[in-house]
C-alpha cells in the first residue's frame, strides 16, 4: 500500500497554462459571435462570461455529466459538446454577446483549437486541469482504506507485431516504451498466435484462457445448419463469450473491460462487444471521465478532426506517389479510421486512468485499436503507422503519469494480440478474387456462396444506441445471409491470408478421397496457384495432411513427401495444424497463401495490404512488455492461452506477495 502522503495532491495550473486557456477562450468568443462586432470595449464583458462560464463549468458541469451520461453516451459526446457551447451562448446573451446558431458547436472546437496551437508554441502540454477534475471525482468513489496490494493495467496495441514494435522504437518513435526498456522497469518478449492470427482467437486465449474451435475470423457450422459464426456482430460474439467462458476469465477477480471483444467475465465494461447491448452495463461511471472536463473532450473532436485530414492527405499521397501495395480505401474509411485512432485511443485512456485514480479495480484490459485499422489500409510500414504509434506512445506515458494519482499502486503490461504482414493481394497478383478463382474450379451447376472481408470495424460502426435499429439490420443482413447460404453448396470464406472451403450439402468434414471424387479439378488447382502456400486436408487414409506445390506433410505420422510444403511457416506450424484440424468447425479445406521470406510478403485473399489470420511472417509474431520483475518462464510463449496463464499467475503473485 502506498503511504497517503507520498501521492500527488490535485495538480494546479501553472501561469502559462492559465494565460493560454484565457487567450483561447477570448479569441475564440471574439471570433464566433455574431457579426465579429465586438470591439475592445467590451473585453470587460467578454472577460466576465469567460469567469461565469469557467465557474459553471467547474461547479454545475459534474453534476450535468452524472445526470445527462446516457445522452453523451449515446451521441458520441456532441450532446455534451453542444450544451457546452450553449453555456456560453446562454449567459452571453444577457452580457450583450451573441453568437449565431452554428456557434454552439463551432465556439467550444475554436477554443479547444487554439488552446492546442498555443500549447505547442509555448511547449504546454500540461493534462492539470483535466486530471483536477477527474481527480476530485476519483476521490468521491474511493472506498475505505486503499487495498495493499498493486493492481494491474493491460493495454493492447491491437495487430501491432514485435519487429514492428522494435523499430518504431529504434527510430525514435516510441521513446516512452523506450525508457521503460532502457531503465529495466519492464522486459520485452516476442510471443506466437496460435494458426487464427486474429483478434477473435487471440482475445478469446487471453481474457478467457480458451479459444477452442475458433479455426478462423468465421467459419461455417455444418451443425447447425450451415450458419456462419464469427468474430465480430454483436449477437455472434455474445454467443462466442457464452462458449468459450468457465467463469475464470482474466477480468472476473474486480476487473475492468475496455473496448474489448470478450468481457473476460467482468461486469465493468465499456465498449465491449459481447456486452454491448445490455443498456445496464454500458452507462457505468468510468464514462464521468471521458466527459468530466468539456473543453477537454473539444480537444478530442479537433484531434479527431486531424486525422481525418491527416487521412484524406494520405490517400492523395499514395495516390500521386503511386505507393504499392495499395487499396482503395474510399470516402467512409476516413471517419472510420479516425474514430479508432483517436476517438477509441482517447476513451481507452480516460477510462483507464480514472480507474486508477479511483484505486479500486484490481485489474484492466484495454484494446487500442488504430495501429490495426491504419496497417490494413496503409501498410504496416507505412508513414501512417509512425504517425500513429507516435499517438499511442503519448497514451502509454499518459498512463504511467495518471498512476501517480492513485492511491494504490498499480503495474502496466503493455502487450499486441498479433501483428500483421504486408502484401499485395491475391486479386491485386491474380487478376482474380479468390472466390471467382474457386469458382472457376467447380462445375458450372454448382452453387456458391462467399464472404471475404474480415476487416469490419467492431466498435465505431457497429455501435448504436437504438438497439431496436441494430437488431432490425442485423436480422435482414441475416436473413439474406440464411437464403444465399440455403441455395449454396459450397461456402468460400477468408480471414487475411487464411482461407476456408466448406462443403456445405455435406453434413461432414468431407476427406480428401471424397472432394477428389466429387470436385476433381479443385484440390489440384488450388495447389498449384502460384500464390498459395499449402492447404490443409484429411485423408481417410493418411490423417490430416499439408500439401504443398512439390511435397505432402502427413501431421499424423510427422513423414514428409517430397519436398515440405511447411517451410519457413515457422518452428510450430506443424503443432498449429494439428491443432486446428482438431478443432469442430474445421473447413473441409483449409488455405493458406504463399509467404515470400525475402521480402517478407503474404497476399490476403481480401482486399488488405497489411493482413493477418493466417500464417507468413509478423503477423504470429506480437509481443508481450511486462514489469521486469514478474515471475515469466525463459521459454518462448505459443499460443494465446498461455499469455493468458502468464498473466492469471503474475495477478495472483501481486496479491499474494502482499500477504
Amino acid at each position: 500500500m502506498r503511504d497517503i502522503e507520498e501521492l500527488k495532491k490535485a495538480p494546479g495550473l501553472s501561469l502559462k497554462r492559465y494565460l493560454i486557456l484565457f487567450i483561447s477562450n477570448v479569441l475564440g468568443v471574439y471570433l464566433i459571435s455574431s457579426g465579429l462586432n465586438l470591439t475592445l470595449s467590451n473585453l470587460g464583458h467578454v472577460v466576465l462570461l469567460i469567469f461565469i462560464v469557467a465557474t459553471f463549468n467547474f461547479v454545475v458541469w459534474p453534476f450535468i455529466t452524472k445526470i445527462l451520461m446516457p445522452i453523451f453516451v449515446w451521441t458520441f459526446g456532441i450532446a455534451a459538446l453542444s450544451l457546452n457551447g450553449g453555456v456560453y451562448v446562454f449567459f452571453g446573451h444577457f452580457l450583450g454577446i451573441d453568437f449565431p446558431g452554428w456557434g454552439v458547436i463551432i465556439l467550444p472546437l475554436t477554443i479547444a483549437f487554439i488552446s492546442m496551437i498555443l500549447s505547442v508554441i509555448f511547449a504546454s502540454q500540461e493534462d492539470n486541469p483535466h486530471y483536477s477534475a477527474m481527480l476530485r471525482e476519483a476521490q468521491r468513489k474511493r472506498k475505505g482504506a486503499p487495498k495493499n496490494y498493486p493492481g494491474l493495467i493491460i493495454a493492447e496495441i491491437d495487430g501491432l507485431a514485435y519487429d514492428v514494435l522494435c523499430e518504431a522504437v529504434e527510430k525514435g518513435h516510441m521513446p516512452t516504451v523506450k525508457s521503460m526498456l532502457d531503465n529495466k522497469t519492464h522486459t520485452l518478449k516476442k510471443w506466437e498466435t496460435d494458426l487464427s492470427s486474429q483478434t477473435g482467437a487471440s482475445q478469446a486465449g487471453i481474457l478467457h484462457g480458451n479459444n477452442e474451435d475458433i479455426t478462423a475470423f468465421r467459419w461455417v457450422e455444418k451443425e447447425n445448419d450451415n450458419q456462419i459464426m464469427q468474430c465480430s456482430g454483436i449477437s455472434k460474439v455474445k454467443i462466442l463469450e457464452e462458449r468459450i467462458s468457465d467463469g475464470n476469465g482474466l477480468l472476473v477477480d474486480n476487473g475492468a473491460s475496455r473496448s474489448n471483444l470478450f468481457s473476460g467475465d467482468t461486469d465493468d465494461v465499456i465498449f465491449t462487444f459481447s456486452k454491448i447491448t445490455d443498456l445496464k452495463k454500458l452507462y457505468n461511471g468510468a464514462w464521468f471521465t471521458i466527459f468530466s472536463q468539456p473543453n477537454y473532450f473539444a480537444c478530442i473532436v479537433i484531434q479527431l478532426l486531424g486525422d481525418m485530414f491527416h487521412e484524406i492527405v494520405s490517400q492523395l499521397k499514395h495516390s500521386l506517389l503511386n505507393i504499392r501495395p495499395r487499396i482503395s480505401r474510399g470516402i467512409p474509411y476516413i471517419p472510420t479510421r479516425a474514430g479508432t485512432n483517436v476517438y477509441m485511443r482517447e476513451i481507452n485512456t480516460e477510462a483507464l486512468i480514472g480507474d486508477m485514480m479511483v484505486g479500486d479495480i484490481d485489474v484492466a484490459y484495454s484494446t487500442y485499436l488504430g495501429y490495426d485499422e491504419i496497417a490494413h489500409h496503409s501498410g504496416v510500414r507505412d508513414e501512417d503507422v509512425w504517425s500513429a504509434l507516435k499517438g499511442m506512445d503519448r497514451q502509454i506515458e499518459r498512463l504511467l503519469e495518471g498512476k501517480k494519482y492513485s492511491p494504490r499502486e498499480y503495474q502496466i503490461v503493455i502487450q499486441s494480440d498479433h501483428g500483421q504482414t504486408n502484401g499485395a493481394t491475391f486479386k491485386q497478383r491474380y487478376g482474380q478474387s479468390f472466390e471467382d478463382f474457386v469458382k472457376s474450379l467447380l462445375p458450372q451447376d454448382v452453387n456458391m456462396y462467399a464472404e471475404m472481408s474480415s476487416n469490419e470495424d467492431r466498435f465505431a460502426g457497429a455501435y448504436n444506441p437504438f438497439s431496436g435499429k441494430i437488431k432490425y439490420f442485423e436480422n435482414r443482413r441475416n436473413a439474406y445471409k440464411e437464403k444465399k447460404l440455403a441455395e449454396s453448396e459450397i461456402v468460400v470464406l477468408a480471414s487475411g491470408n487464411l482461407a476456408m472451403i466448406y462443403m456445405t450439402k455435406w453434413s461432414h468434414r468431407l476427406s480428401y478421397e471424397e472432394i477428389n471424387e466429387m470436385f476433381p479439378d479443385m484440390i489440384d488447382g488450388i495447389i498449384n496457384n502460384e500464390y498459395v502456400g499449402f492447404i490443409l486436408v484429411r485423408s481417410s487414409e493418411k490423417g490430416d495432411m499439408a500439401i504443398g506445390k512439390n511435397g505432402i506433410y502427413y501431421l499424423d505420422t510427422d513423414e514428409i513427401e517430397g519436398e515440405n510444403p511447411l517451410e519457413g511457416f515457422g518452428d510450430n506450424i506443424v503443432q498449429h495444424l494439428k491443432r486446428n484440424s482438431s478443432f469442430k468447425y474445421t473447413p473441409d479445406i483449409l488455405v493458406n497463401s504463399f509467404y515470400d521470406a525475402e521480402n517478407d510478403e503474404v497476399c490476403a485473399f481480401e482486399e488488405l495490404v497489411g493482413s493477418h489470420g493466417g500464417v507468413g511472417g509478423s503477423q504470429s509474431e506480437p509481443f508481450i512488455l511486462y514489469p521486469s520483475q514478474w515471475n515469466v518462464p525463459d521459454e518462448e510463449i505459443v499460443g494465446a492461452e498461455n499469455v493468458y496463464k502468464i498473466l492469471k499467475t503474475n495477478l495472483k503473485n501481486l496479491k499474494d506477495n502482499a500477504k
